[in-house]
Protein backbone atom coordinates (compact mmCIF):
# COMPACT_ATOMS: atom_id res chain seq x y z
CA UNK A 1 0.00 0.00 0.00
CA UNK A 2 2.77 2.50 0.75
CA UNK A 3 4.24 1.84 -2.75
CA UNK A 4 1.45 3.51 -4.08
CA UNK A 5 1.51 6.71 -2.15
CA UNK A 6 2.80 9.28 -3.90
CA UNK A 7 6.64 10.62 -2.74
CA UNK A 8 7.11 14.09 -1.23
CA UNK A 9 10.95 15.03 -1.85
CA UNK A 10 12.45 16.51 1.02
CA UNK A 11 16.58 16.77 2.15
CA UNK A 12 15.99 16.70 5.43
CA UNK A 13 14.22 13.13 5.55
CA UNK A 14 16.79 10.97 5.82
CA UNK A 15 14.74 7.83 6.62
CA UNK A 16 11.28 7.41 5.77
CA UNK A 17 9.04 4.54 4.57
CA UNK A 18 10.79 3.56 1.30
CA UNK A 19 12.43 0.34 3.35
CA UNK A 20 10.29 -0.16 5.79
CA UNK A 21 12.66 0.57 8.38
CA UNK A 22 12.15 0.77 12.26
CA UNK A 23 11.43 4.67 12.73
CA UNK A 24 11.68 8.06 10.42
CA UNK A 25 14.41 10.26 10.66
CA UNK A 26 14.45 13.66 10.24
CA UNK A 27 17.41 16.09 10.26
CA UNK A 28 17.18 19.44 12.40
CA UNK A 29 20.98 20.80 11.71
CA UNK A 30 24.01 18.83 10.84
CA UNK A 31 24.70 17.58 14.35
CA UNK A 32 21.00 16.86 15.31
CA UNK A 33 17.79 14.60 13.59
CA UNK A 34 14.81 13.30 14.81
CA UNK A 35 14.00 10.11 15.31
CA UNK A 36 10.13 9.52 14.93
CA UNK A 37 7.74 6.35 15.88
CA UNK A 38 4.54 4.91 16.91
CA UNK A 39 3.63 1.40 18.23
CA UNK A 40 0.64 -0.01 19.89
CA UNK A 41 -1.12 -3.08 20.67
CA UNK A 42 -4.05 -5.18 22.47
CA UNK A 43 -3.05 -6.83 25.95
CA UNK A 44 -0.69 -9.86 25.65
CA UNK A 45 -0.29 -10.70 29.40
CA UNK A 46 -3.22 -10.82 32.10
CA UNK A 47 -1.30 -7.77 34.51
CA UNK A 48 -2.34 -4.36 33.32
CA UNK A 49 0.66 -2.70 34.84
CA UNK A 50 2.88 -5.28 33.27
CA UNK A 51 1.04 -4.74 29.70
CA UNK A 52 1.66 -0.79 30.02
CA UNK A 53 5.36 -1.29 30.56
CA UNK A 54 6.05 -3.82 28.13
CA UNK A 55 3.58 -1.53 25.48
CA UNK A 56 6.19 1.31 26.31
CA UNK A 57 9.37 -0.74 25.70
CA UNK A 58 8.65 -2.29 22.49
CA UNK A 59 7.69 1.83 21.36
CA UNK A 60 10.60 2.22 22.43
CA UNK A 61 12.60 -0.12 20.61
CA UNK A 62 12.19 1.50 17.26
CA UNK A 63 14.16 4.44 18.39
CA UNK A 64 17.05 2.21 20.15
CA UNK A 65 17.19 -0.02 16.93
CA UNK A 66 18.30 3.07 14.64
CA UNK A 67 20.95 4.33 17.21
CA UNK A 68 18.78 7.08 18.89
CA UNK A 69 17.94 8.16 22.34
CA UNK A 70 14.54 8.41 22.81
CA UNK A 71 13.43 11.97 24.67
CA UNK A 72 9.60 12.64 24.67
CA UNK A 73 6.75 9.61 24.30
CA UNK A 74 2.61 10.64 23.62
CA UNK A 75 0.35 7.79 24.52
CA UNK A 76 -2.30 6.22 22.59
CA UNK A 77 -5.14 4.76 24.53
CA UNK A 78 -8.02 2.82 23.27
CA UNK A 79 -10.22 2.00 26.41
CA UNK A 80 -13.84 1.04 26.51
CA UNK A 81 -15.74 4.08 28.08
CA UNK A 82 -17.79 1.69 31.12
CA UNK A 83 -14.37 -0.10 31.71
CA UNK A 84 -12.65 -0.57 35.06
CA UNK A 85 -10.75 2.90 35.53
CA UNK A 86 -8.15 0.95 37.95
CA UNK A 87 -7.17 -1.31 35.28
CA UNK A 88 -7.10 1.60 32.76
CA UNK A 89 -4.56 3.53 35.42
CA UNK A 90 -2.73 0.43 36.08
CA UNK A 91 -1.98 0.27 32.41
CA UNK A 92 -1.20 4.01 32.19
CA UNK A 93 1.46 3.70 35.25
CA UNK A 94 3.02 0.58 34.11
CA UNK A 95 3.87 2.48 30.65
CA UNK A 96 5.11 5.47 32.62
CA UNK A 97 7.52 3.67 34.59
CA UNK A 98 8.71 2.22 31.96
CA UNK A 99 9.72 5.83 29.63
CA UNK A 100 10.68 6.90 32.74
CA UNK A 101 13.26 3.91 33.00
CA UNK A 102 14.30 4.94 29.50
CA UNK A 103 15.27 8.21 30.30
CA UNK A 104 12.44 9.58 28.15
CA UNK A 105 9.11 11.98 29.11
CA UNK A 106 5.30 11.97 28.44
CA UNK A 107 4.20 14.80 26.88
CA UNK A 108 0.49 13.96 26.50
CA UNK A 109 -1.47 11.77 24.87
CA UNK A 110 -4.66 10.59 22.99
CA UNK A 111 -7.78 8.43 23.81
CA UNK A 112 -10.68 6.92 22.25
CA UNK A 113 -13.46 4.98 23.34
CA UNK A 114 -13.34 1.18 22.14
CA UNK A 115 -14.40 -1.85 23.43
CA UNK A 116 -10.92 -3.25 22.46
CA UNK A 117 -8.28 -2.66 24.52
CA UNK A 118 -5.49 -0.99 22.97
CA UNK A 119 -2.23 1.00 24.19
CA UNK A 120 0.85 2.39 23.30
CA UNK A 121 3.14 5.32 22.30
CA UNK A 122 4.61 7.76 19.80
CA UNK A 123 8.24 8.15 20.66
CA UNK A 124 10.43 10.83 19.68
CA UNK A 125 14.23 10.28 19.55
CA UNK A 126 17.77 12.40 18.91
CA UNK A 127 20.33 10.73 16.92
CA UNK A 128 23.02 11.98 14.93
CA UNK A 129 22.98 12.71 11.09
CA UNK A 130 26.12 10.71 10.73
CA UNK A 131 25.51 7.91 13.12
CA UNK A 132 21.73 6.43 12.17
CA UNK A 133 21.73 2.43 11.53
CA UNK A 134 19.27 0.94 9.06
CA UNK A 135 18.07 -1.74 8.18
CA UNK A 136 19.42 -1.05 5.36
CA UNK A 137 23.42 -1.14 5.82
CA UNK A 138 24.35 -4.67 5.80
CA UNK A 139 26.97 -5.76 3.99
CA UNK A 140 28.46 -8.92 2.23
CA UNK A 141 30.68 -10.45 5.03
CA UNK A 142 28.88 -9.08 7.72
CA UNK A 143 28.28 -11.07 11.00
CA UNK A 144 24.42 -11.19 12.04
CA UNK A 145 24.31 -10.95 15.96
CA UNK A 146 21.35 -10.76 17.59
CA UNK A 147 20.19 -9.74 21.66
CA UNK A 148 17.04 -11.48 22.39
CA UNK A 149 15.51 -14.95 22.73
CA UNK A 150 12.63 -15.89 20.34
CA UNK A 151 9.42 -17.05 21.25
CA UNK A 152 7.24 -14.57 22.90
CA UNK A 153 4.13 -14.64 20.06
CA UNK A 154 3.87 -18.55 20.63
CA UNK A 155 4.00 -18.44 24.55
CA UNK A 156 1.71 -15.09 24.78
CA UNK A 157 -0.75 -17.52 22.57
CA UNK A 158 -0.26 -20.62 24.71
CA UNK A 159 -1.26 -18.14 28.02
CA UNK A 160 -4.55 -17.72 26.36
CA UNK A 161 -5.58 -21.23 25.91
CA UNK A 162 -4.02 -22.07 29.51
CA UNK A 163 -1.30 -24.51 28.70
CA UNK A 164 1.57 -21.92 29.49
CA UNK A 165 3.40 -22.42 32.77
CA UNK A 166 3.75 -19.66 35.15
CA UNK A 167 7.97 -20.06 34.99
CA UNK A 168 8.28 -19.99 30.86
CA UNK A 169 5.43 -16.71 31.04
CA UNK A 170 7.72 -15.05 33.30
CA UNK A 171 10.59 -15.85 31.50
CA UNK A 172 8.64 -14.40 28.41
CA UNK A 173 7.68 -11.09 30.54
CA UNK A 174 10.75 -10.89 31.43
CA UNK A 175 12.76 -10.76 28.19
CA UNK A 176 9.91 -8.08 26.97
CA UNK A 177 9.87 -5.92 29.32
CA UNK A 178 14.02 -5.22 28.95
CA UNK A 179 14.85 -2.77 27.19
CA UNK A 180 16.87 -2.45 24.40
CA UNK A 181 19.14 0.36 25.35
CA UNK A 182 21.95 -1.75 26.84
CA UNK A 183 21.82 -3.23 23.33
CA UNK A 184 21.93 0.15 21.36
CA UNK A 185 24.77 1.55 23.53
CA UNK A 186 27.01 -1.96 22.61
CA UNK A 187 26.19 -1.78 19.34
CA UNK A 188 27.36 1.77 19.12
CA UNK A 189 30.37 1.04 20.23
CA UNK A 190 31.45 -1.20 17.56
CA UNK A 191 31.56 -1.10 13.48
CA UNK A 192 28.03 -2.08 13.37
CA UNK A 193 26.65 -1.40 9.95
CA UNK A 194 23.10 -1.81 9.87
CA UNK A 195 20.16 -2.38 12.20
CA UNK A 196 16.50 -3.94 13.23
CA UNK A 197 14.37 -4.76 16.07
CA UNK A 198 12.85 -8.24 15.75
CA UNK A 199 8.97 -7.38 16.33
CA UNK A 200 5.65 -8.07 14.72
CA UNK A 201 7.24 -9.67 11.27
CA UNK A 202 9.10 -12.27 13.30
CA UNK A 203 12.90 -12.93 12.64
CA UNK A 204 12.57 -14.08 9.28
CA UNK A 205 10.29 -11.24 8.37
CA UNK A 206 12.46 -8.42 9.67
CA UNK A 207 15.53 -10.16 8.09
CA UNK A 208 13.95 -10.17 4.87
CA UNK A 209 13.19 -6.19 5.19
CA UNK A 210 17.00 -5.73 5.96
CA UNK A 211 17.92 -8.10 3.00
CA UNK A 212 15.81 -6.33 0.58
CA UNK A 213 16.93 -2.83 2.17
CA UNK A 214 20.36 -3.46 2.13
CA UNK A 215 20.44 -5.61 -1.42
CA UNK A 216 21.85 -9.10 0.18
CA UNK A 217 21.38 -12.58 1.15
CA UNK A 218 20.75 -13.18 5.26
CA UNK A 219 21.68 -16.48 6.32
CA UNK A 220 20.61 -17.72 9.71
CA UNK A 221 21.80 -20.71 11.33
CA UNK A 222 18.43 -22.17 12.52
CA UNK A 223 20.81 -24.21 15.39
CA UNK A 224 21.98 -21.14 16.45
CA UNK A 225 18.83 -19.47 17.52
CA UNK A 226 18.01 -19.47 20.87
CA UNK A 227 14.30 -19.98 22.09
CA UNK A 228 12.43 -19.30 25.10
CA UNK A 229 11.74 -21.63 27.71
CA UNK A 230 8.77 -23.46 26.89
CA UNK A 231 8.56 -22.12 23.19
CA UNK A 232 9.34 -25.15 21.55
CA UNK A 233 6.99 -27.26 23.24
CA UNK A 234 3.81 -24.83 22.74
CA UNK A 235 4.94 -24.52 19.16
CA UNK A 236 4.51 -28.81 18.72
CA UNK A 237 1.40 -27.87 20.70
CA UNK A 238 0.02 -25.70 18.14
CA UNK A 239 0.11 -22.63 20.03
CA UNK A 240 0.06 -20.84 16.81
CA UNK A 241 -0.96 -17.19 17.05
CA UNK A 242 -2.18 -15.41 13.64
CA UNK A 243 0.48 -13.49 13.14
CA UNK A 244 2.45 -16.06 12.60
CA UNK A 245 0.37 -17.95 9.72
CA UNK A 246 0.57 -14.00 8.04
CA UNK A 247 4.12 -13.81 8.30
CA UNK A 248 4.92 -17.42 6.56
CA UNK A 249 2.72 -15.57 3.96
CA UNK A 250 4.75 -12.87 3.55
CA UNK A 251 8.21 -13.52 3.75
CA UNK A 252 8.09 -17.74 2.83
CA UNK A 253 8.01 -16.98 -1.17
CA UNK A 254 11.49 -14.99 -0.60
CA UNK A 255 12.77 -17.59 2.37
CA UNK A 256 14.73 -20.85 1.57
CA UNK A 257 14.67 -23.23 4.56
CA UNK A 258 16.69 -26.16 4.69
CA UNK A 259 14.81 -29.33 3.59
CA UNK A 260 14.16 -31.52 6.90
CA UNK A 261 13.75 -28.72 9.35
CA UNK A 262 11.20 -29.49 12.22
CA UNK A 263 8.24 -28.07 11.81
CA UNK A 264 7.90 -26.00 15.52
CA UNK A 265 11.16 -24.47 14.66
CA UNK A 266 10.53 -23.19 10.88
CA UNK A 267 6.82 -22.09 13.47
CA UNK A 268 9.11 -20.14 15.64
CA UNK A 269 10.96 -18.28 12.97
CA UNK A 270 7.93 -16.41 11.90
CA UNK A 271 7.26 -15.89 15.38
CA UNK A 272 5.74 -12.33 16.06
CA UNK A 273 7.78 -10.63 18.47
CA UNK A 274 6.77 -8.29 20.96
CA UNK A 275 9.63 -5.90 22.24
CA UNK A 276 11.91 -7.95 20.69
CA UNK A 277 15.68 -8.11 20.39
CA UNK A 278 17.80 -6.33 18.38
CA UNK A 279 19.41 -7.88 14.87
CA UNK A 280 22.68 -6.14 14.47
CA UNK A 281 24.85 -6.45 11.08
CA UNK A 282 28.62 -5.53 11.61
CA UNK A 283 32.40 -6.40 11.02
CA UNK A 284 33.03 -9.82 11.59
CA UNK A 285 35.66 -8.67 13.61
CA UNK A 286 33.82 -6.76 16.30
CA UNK A 287 30.95 -9.85 16.34
CA UNK A 288 33.30 -11.48 19.43
CA UNK A 289 33.65 -7.63 21.05
CA UNK A 290 29.75 -7.18 21.07
CA UNK A 291 28.97 -10.30 22.39
CA UNK A 292 31.13 -10.37 25.23
CA UNK A 293 30.39 -7.24 26.39
CA UNK A 294 26.10 -7.83 26.38
CA UNK A 295 25.13 -10.42 28.27
CA UNK A 296 22.17 -12.18 26.21
CA UNK A 297 23.39 -11.80 22.46
CA UNK A 298 24.68 -14.22 20.59
CA UNK A 299 25.63 -15.12 16.79
CA UNK A 300 22.71 -16.44 14.80
CA UNK A 301 24.09 -15.89 11.00
CA UNK A 302 26.13 -13.94 7.96
CA UNK A 303 25.30 -11.38 5.28
CA UNK A 304 25.70 -12.38 1.86
CA UNK A 305 26.14 -11.43 -1.48
CA UNK A 306 22.86 -11.37 -3.18
CA UNK A 307 21.01 -14.07 -4.55
CA UNK A 308 17.71 -15.43 -5.89
CA UNK A 309 15.96 -16.05 -2.38
CA UNK A 310 17.01 -12.94 -0.01
CA UNK A 311 16.72 -15.38 3.39
CA UNK A 312 18.36 -19.09 4.15
CA UNK A 313 17.98 -21.05 7.20
CA UNK A 314 20.72 -23.29 7.02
Amino acid sequence: MLGRLPRVTNENVLVGFDTADDAGVYKLTPECALVQTVDFFTPIVDDPYTFGAIAAANSLSDVYAMGGRPISALSIVAYPVNGDLDTLEEILRGGAEKIREAGCVILGGHSINDDEIKFGYAVTGLVHPDRILTNAGARAGDALVFTKRIGTGVISTALKRGIASEEDVRASTESMLELNRSACEAMLSVDAHGCTDITGFGLVGHALEMARASKVKVEIDAAAVRFLPGALEYARRGAIPGGLKNNREFAGCNTEIREGMPEEIVNLLYDPQTSGGLLIALNEADAPRLIEGLPGAYRLGRVLPPALKSVVVV
